[in-house]
This record gives structure tokens, sequence and C-alpha cells, in this order.
């Protein structure tokens, strides 16, 4: 393990730097652990059209293949849930479905959940097991829990893990129901992005116990939650930042597929919108939408004549909103029992009115029957659980 020491420094020196590394436990964590382990057999980067190159470790100089590895980026290790770099020769296509986060997202997290000697962590997500293995350099292979859904990347993340030395707890699951084993834990962190926290995992932390976990189902517009469950068996908090990670695959959203026209034919009402469609490009009023219309997927499309087609769809309520481009202005058709347009305008209207507050303003509270966020007194959002 001693080849790669000197990239290991060189990585916890960058992240020093940059402001994200500043315990001295996890520095002497991420100059110890070998993040070249958790990468086998290989892993995919981005190319031109939507292509991914596969790059393994037996096909690379080894300094060249060290040298990324500890690299400060997300490397793709799967594609499309079963492809690894070591199955293909030529870039191919394929939707990412896991990854070793970039180490920046991976130490901020471990920072913000404030580790202390004797605690025990769930774990939600192994993926390569390297964030597993920096917690392990704490607290021991004893008091971590981790939980991965996909057999074959857990049965990788035990072998890079025993190759580190350590045997931690691996459970193969979709980790949503957490893990019986060392409960009720101090800290529970998810390493994928669920569409709320799910209560069992409140149920699961000791009380002044924190939670950790990337909340929101869009690609983008999604915000880091941190909370601290109470006596009562509550969790509140708030959103601390913003935050990306894959789905959890229990939860991951179906894409909307199909005859989209068929879909938005019958119309309930049409108007102009009184807020720019264009802001569900930017990052907070993405987020926001989730909170007016949770279940609301946005949708971009072409039409045979190469126009930009853009929708809101709720396929659990049969609502949808299409936007129609005008002269500067925008066009809402809306249909369905749900106005989701309706919804969503309301609360952008409030946002701005309130001088578009950022993501850090939003607040969470967890009870067994709902989640509720709130900015300020006058934006409020609950979402039952029946």
């Amino acid at each position: 393990m001693t080849e790669s020491a000197e990239e290991r420094r060189r990585l916890a020196a960058l992240l020093t730097r940059d402001g994200v590394l500043t315990t001295p436990w996890l520095r002497a964590a991420v100059e110890a652990v070998p993040r070249d382990l958790f990468l086998h057999p290989g892993v995919f980067l981005p190319e031109g059209g939507g292509k991914w190159r596969p790059v393994t470790a037996v096909g690379s100089d080894p300094d060249e293949w060290v040298r990324l590895a500890h690299s400060n980026q997300t490397l793709t290790t799967q594609l499309d849930g079963h492809v690894t770099a070591d199955r293909v020769s030529e870039p191919v296509t394929g939707v990412p479905t896991s990854s070793s986060t970039i180490p920046t997202t991976v130490v901020d997290m471990i920072e913000k959940l404030g580790i202390e000697d004797g605690h025990r962590v769930l774990e939600i997500g192994t993926g390569t097991g390297y964030s597993t293995a920096l917690m392990c350099h704490r607290l021991g292979e004893d008091n971590v829990t981790t939980v991965e859904v996909d057999p074959e990347v857990a049965s990788r993340a035990d072998a890079a893990l025993e190759k580190a030395g350590i045997s931690t707890w691996t459970a193969t699951g979709d980790g949503l129901l957490g893990h019986p084993r060392n409960a009720p834990y101090d800290r529970v962190i998810a390493t994928c992005a669920v569409r709320r926290v799910p209560y069992t995992w409140v149920r699961q932390t000791k009380p002044g116990g924190i939670i950790l976990s990337t909340v929101g189902s869009w690609p983008y517009g999604t915000g880091l939650a941190k909370v601290t469950v109470d006596e009562e068996g509550n969790a509140h908090g708030g959103v601390i930042g913003r935050s990306s990670f894959m789905q959890a695959r229990a939860q991951a959203v179906v894409p909307v597929s199909g005859d989209l026209s068929a879909r938005t034919c019958y119309a309930d009402s049409e108007r102009e919108a009184k807020v720019p469609v264009r802001l569900l490009d930017e990052w907070m009023p993405a987020f926001l939408v989730q909170l007016a219309a949770p279940g609301a997927h946005l949708v971009r499309a072409t039409a045979h004549d190469g126009r930009p087609l853009l929708y809101l769809f709720d396929p659990d309520r049969e609502s949808f909103a299409e936007f129609i481009a005008g002269d500067g202005t925008w066009t809402v058709r809306q249909g369905g029992p749900v106005p989701l347009w309706d919804r969503v305008e309301e609360a952008l209207l409030a946002w701005r009115a309130a001088g578009c507050p950022g993501i850090e303003t939003v607040r969470l509270t967890i009870t067994k029957e709902s989640h509720s966020y709130w900015i300020d007194t006058d934006l409020h959002w609950e979402h039952r659980l029946d």
C-alpha cells in the first residue's frame, strides 16, 4: 500500500487547502487509505457523444492509475447496473449506476457528520467502500455498518475493504429500512439520494444522533439534509447545502415515456405563466418544485420538427403541465386532478417575494406522520407519509 502514499498526501493537502478537510483524524485517514484499492477492476471516464471510456488497473501504467485514483473527481465504476470496465474494451454508452464520489464531497460529508470516538455509524450505500474505510479508520470496523443494494457492488467493496485490512459489517439490501445490527446508531449517513428520509432511519438513531442525507429526486436541485433526533422520536434540522448523488434504487424515479402528445391532449386550463419557466433550470427553484409538487417530473423532449418540448408530469396523480414558449412569454396548459403549475408557481412567487433565499434557509422536521419543510414562517410544505 506504500506506492500510493505520495498521491494520498497530495490529495489530503489539496482538500485541506480548499477548506474541506479540517480535522486531524480525517486527514490521517485520507493519507492512510488508498483510494486505488476501491476502484478495481476499473473506472469509466466520460467521452464526447455521451460515451464512457473504460480504464482498468491491469491495463494502465501503474503510476498513471494511482494518480487517476487519487484525483479529486468522481469516478464511475458501473454502467446500467451491471457493466464494469473490465467487460468492455471500447467506449460505450450507458447510465452510471455506481461510482466513487469525488473526495471533496466524501470528506465534506464525513466532516459534517461529527464523528466521535465510540460512535456507531450506519452507512446507506457502500458503493466502492472508500468512505466506509475512512470512517473505520477512526471508529474501528466493529462500529461501522454499511448497506449496499447491489450484491455485485457489495462483493467488490468487501474485497477492497479486506485488502485494506478492514472487515466491517456489510449488508445487502435497499438500505431504506436501515439495519438492526448495532442499532440504535449515533450517526446515519446516506451516500445516495432519497425523495424523503425514511422514518426507519429516525427510529434507528439515538436521541441526539444525527442523520445526513441528500434529499430530492431530480438530477439537480437536491439538498443535503442534516437532522438531529430528539427524545420523542422526531428529527429536526434543515438543508445545509447543495448535494448531488445517484438515487437510491428503491426510490429511483421511473422516466416518463410513451406518446407525450397523447398524455397532454386534453387540458383543463390554458394561461400565461406568471414566472419564467426557465427558473426550473436553476438549483433552488428546482428544489422548491419538489417541495410544492413532490411527485412532479420535469420532462424535456423534441418534436418531429425539432422544436424543444417541456413538461411537468405527476404520473401518480395523472396530472400534467405543458409549457409553450412564445415571444418572451410562456403559455401553460394544465390537465388532471392536480394543477401542478399553479402549486409550483405559487411557491416560486412566494420565494421571489421573500428575496430568493438560498437552499440553506430550508428547515425540516421529520415525524412518523410527515415531513415538514419551511423557510421562515411564510413558506411551508407538508408531505404526509400516509
